[in-house]
């Protein structure tokens, strides 16, 4: 008997999974809108969320977004002119390719920027090492080498 109260309890907690699924059907006028439809909603970033676009977050700010998109394209909005409503609205953060200019130069010029600071720092790195494998004794002063030869002496005469 508890084994199959622990069934019937196992089965119920798998079956309300299915039930928090979120389903959203949109009727289209065409094949096309629902193509802009999916590749709008996969470019917008749910703003809740943060690390996911609006097709995939079941957050309820995402489902508005959703609906909005859909009137949008039903009414003939062309894709600029959704994405400059949610910016407008939103901040330029709710897309996952923020427009070149203003705010976001850094955000685009940052990866470029910081491989150039690599490479250098990966040049003076490599030159210093070629100074001193060039003249190992230019890096020591006289005082420096001369009590490094009295070491090496010592050591040599304990031997």
């Amino acid at each position: 008997m508890r084994l199959l109260c622990s069934l019937v309890a196992i089965c119920l907690v798998l079956l309300s999974g299915r039930a928090l699924a979120l389903i959203e059907t949109y009727e289209f006028s065409s094949p096309a809108l629902e193509a802009r439809y999916q590749q709008l909603s996969e470019e917008l970033r749910c703003p809740k969320c943060q690390n996911q676009n609006i097709a995939d977050s079941n957050a309820p700010i995402a489902q508005d977004l959703r609906k909005l998109l859909h009137q949008q394209l039903e009414a003939g909005a062309s894709d600029e002119e959704i994405l400059d409503y949610m910016v407008a609205r939103y901040g330029e953060f709710v897309r996952y390719r923020p427009r070149f200019g203003g705010t976001t130069v850094l955000l685009w010029l940052a990866p470029v920027l910081l491989l150039l600071a690599a490479i250098g720092v990966l040049l003076a790195t490599l030159r210093s090492r070629a100074k001193v494998a060039d003249n190992p004794d230019a890096s020591l002063t006289a005082a420096e080498q001369a009590r490094l030869q009295t070491m090496l002496d010592k050591s040599e005469r304990d031997s």
